[in-house]
């Protein structure tokens, strides 16, 4: 299924190969931020992400800047889950879902009304994996 993407397919690719080389280490420490650790669904190659990253519940929420056909999550989805380093830790998450959530609710609301100009509207919410 495709969606409209909030933020161009350019930006994304510039941001992937230059920006995300640049923030990646603070991401993982910084507060609102993390870096997703995921692999490639045909290549099996570990990608580090960094994304806007909130507690949400008993889990997490992440705003799908680029909308949600982006690789990395299509990646996090098929491997139904994902390793998030933020605060310094590395965790395991599980049962990603992709939320339509227009009103933005999901996240803190200081931050709904930049997420609102930008166009997000679309967020990956992740469960804290059960261990059997």
């Amino acid at each position: 299924m495709m969606w409209a993407m909030p933020l161009p397919h350019a930006l994304g690719r510039f941001n992937a190969r230059f920006t995300n080389t640049l923030t990646r280490p603070l991401a993982r420490l910084l507060p609102g931020f993390g870096v997703v650790i995921h692999h490639g669904r045909r290549s099996g190659r570990e990608y580090r992400t960094p994304v806007n990253v909130f507690a949400h519940r008993d889990g997490l929420v992440i705003a799908l800047t680029y909308g949600p056909d982006a690789q990395w999550v299509r990646n996090v989805v098929a491997a139904a889950g994902c390793e998030i380093e933020r605060g310094g830790r590395r965790q395991r998450w599980c049962e990603p879902a992709v939320i339509l959530d227009p009103a933005r609710h999901l996240v803190p609301g200081p931050l709904r009304p930049a997420l609102a100009v930008m166009g997000v509207d679309h967020f990956l919410v992740l469960e804290p994996c059960r261990r059997s």
